[in-house]
């Protein structure tokens, strides 16, 4: 067995998977380049060893009848040339680690296939064994079977649980680690689904265990182009993020998706050198007051200047802090307040359900954003008919956030339509359904994208299908305002410049890293960095509002509240109401 007693830490490789699509771009399941195309698995393992990593996992993570559709004889054939490889390339300088992922299959199939696995590798004489992304604790028995068969085997179990704390399977991640903390693992822990700044926060609440802790979190959240995941080229802010985890408890450490050599070379650097905490933010209840109708709509027409802030749904049950929010916002001058349908494919509180409350209670207009990934046609005009009858008359049409790879196997996305014919859709029902109470439909423009013409494009068809505002992405660049300013020169429809203020300097830190399609200029992250919250708050705001000045000539301001800090977001709103247009 391993004995990492005496050891500091123990890095693994990060992620084959997603490393070997960047570098080859295939379609087909990278453990099949276990049978013919050996050199690149080979590559990929020596480049991770080079790169500093103390042990490296099999290319067999999907290495599964159910996963790659073939049978028992090829999939151990997979293994046994997956395991091959993996010490062929080690040759000694590494531990290998036999990588069993889960399997997209009932309850009991699930079972018996990892028996199997496990049962293959340990015939091909594997020692240490990773069962990795993990949702639910009947893998607990696996982890007995193996110790049973090879009682000096090292076997680490890591689940994975999303920011909220819970896995696909619902179980929460402080009862999974103490369930798993009784078993026969010799490691516990968690990767995948989180980027590293959410993984740390769940480590952070875990239960005290005897048992050694692994983390090995995605580089950060994916977005989409030409239809395949990418994810941030983030090395040293991973590495950063990593030493922080480590410092935090976790001994053994390694990247999940996104993660590159680089990533595990820039992590060798610099462990052990820092200690983070993270803020718990309260809210105190507050009483809120009557609805409105759609002033929204009445301004944005008439040519006056509107702002609208957006607020989260909450994550929990808890509304104290829009109730605390959304009047307080009302106050200062805000038009409107939207609210985000479960962005980054997160389960948040209903984002038309929250919208209906708070427009009843704090009286100011509400745009919920209703997106195609969570329903189909019958689930969106249910939705849409509950809002009309609450007195919802805004809403922001998106396609939604995809839903992470390693979720897909138990939670689909529903995507039965797209934003453009959704658009469409609700304009037909606006016609029919909803005649004399129709809904003003607004749709979402990406003005950070590095081929805006196309995104201009998408824009123009939104229209066509009767979008009548745009809402964009939060503005930090030139580039992006000279974006807009082409948008306003070809749509007919108002456009809503997107402005988020910086909480801090971590946050800005974990935007460029970790939130595709933001950047923030690095002269203000410098200017951040080692200041107070005062400090820091002051050079936001003013950044801000040089961004609100030199978009001037847009139709409004589509306010991005950060982390809760919705008195940030108001300061923004009385600038904008004192500016004269």
């Amino acid at each position: 067995m391993i004995n990492l007693k005496d050891r500091d830490y123990f890095l693994f490789d990060g992620a084959f998977g997603t490393y070997y699509s960047l570098l080859y771009g295939d379609d087909e399941p990278c453990e099949l380049a276990n049978l013919d195309k050996s050199e690149r698995v080979l590559d990929i393992h020596r480049q991770y060893i080079d790169a500093g990593a103390d042990a490296i996992k099999t290319n067999t993570f999907a290495a599964n009848s159910f996963s790659l559709s073939c049978g028992r004889e090829t999939v151990d054939k997979i293994i046994e040339a997956g395991f091959k490889n993996a010490l062929d390339a080690a040759n000694g300088r590494a531990e290998v680690f036999a990588d069993i992922g889960p399997v997209p299959a009932t309850e009991e199939e699930s079972f018996e296939e990892h028996i199997k696995i496990a049962d293959k590798f340990i015939s091909l004489g594997a020692k240490n064994f990773l069962l990795e992304t993990m949702s639910g604790i009947f893998v607990l028995e696996i982890v007995s079977h193996i110790k049973k068969r090879v009682p000096d085997a090292f076997v680490i179990i890591s689940f994975a649980a999303g920011q909220d704390g819970y896995t696909i399977d619902g179980e929460n991640a402080s009862d999974i680690a103490e369930a798993a903390s009784k078993s026969k693992a010799d490691a516990i822990g968690f990767n995948c689904i989180c980027g590293p700044a959410h993984l740390l926060g769940i480590l952070k609440r875990l239960p005290k265990t005897e048992k050694m802790i692994s983390i090995m979190p995605n580089s950060g959240y994916p977005s989409v182009a030409d239809g395949k995941a990418v994810y941030s080229d983030n090395p040293k802010y991973f590495a950063q993020k990593l030493a922080q985890i480590h410092a935090a408890g976790a001994k053994i450490l390694g990247g999940c998706c996104g993660t590159t050599p680089e990533h595990i070379k820039e992590t060798k650097k610099l462990l052990e050198r820092y200690e983070f905490s993270i803020p718990v933010i309260r809210a105190n209840p507050v009483e809120l007051t009557s609805a409105a109708e759609n002033a929204f709509k009445e301004k944005l027409l008439s040519g006056e200047k509107v702002v609208a802030v957006e607020l989260d749904p909450p994550l929990d049950a808890d509304f104290s802090h829009i109730a605390e929010a959304a009047p307080y916002l009302k106050d200062v001058g805000a038009d409107a307040i939207t609210l985000a349908d479960s962005p980054l494919a997160r389960p948040r509180a209903d984002s038309v359900i929250i919208s209906a409350k708070v427009q009843r209670e704090a009286g100011i207009q509400t745009i919920p954003h209703l997106t195609c990934r969570d329903h189909n046609t019958i689930g969106l005009k249910s939705i849409l008919l509950g809002g009309s009858i609450e007195g919802i008359r805004n809403v922001l049409i998106v396609t939604g956030d995809p839903v992470p790879a390693i979720e897909r196997s138990e939670v689909k996305g529903v995507f039965s339509t797209n934003s453009y014919n959704l658009i469409k859709y609700v304009n037909s029902l606006n016609e029919d359904v909803f005649k004399g109470k129709e809904f003003f439909v607004g749709g979402a423009l990406n003005v950070n994208v590095q081929n805006f013409k196309s995104e201009l494009a998408r824009a123009v068809k939104k229209e066509e299908n009767g979008a009548k505002f745009f809402l964009t992405q939060p503005v930090y660049s030139d580039e992006a305002i000279e974006n807009i300013r082409l948008a306003k020169e070809t749509l007919v429809g108002k456009i809503l410049a997107g402005i988020m203020p910086i909480a801090s300097y971590k946050n800005a830190l974990f935007l460029n890293n970790e939130v595709s399609g933001i950047h923030i200029p690095d002269e203000i992250i410098k200017r951040m960095e080692g200041k107070s919250p005062d400090e820091v708050k002051e050079i936001s705001l003013e950044f801000s509002f040089e961004l609100i000045e030199k978009l001037s000539f847009a139709d409004g301001y589509y306010i991005i509240t950060p982390l809760k800090k919705y008195q940030l977001a108001g300061e923004l709103v009385k600038k904008i109401k004192r500016m004269d247009f």
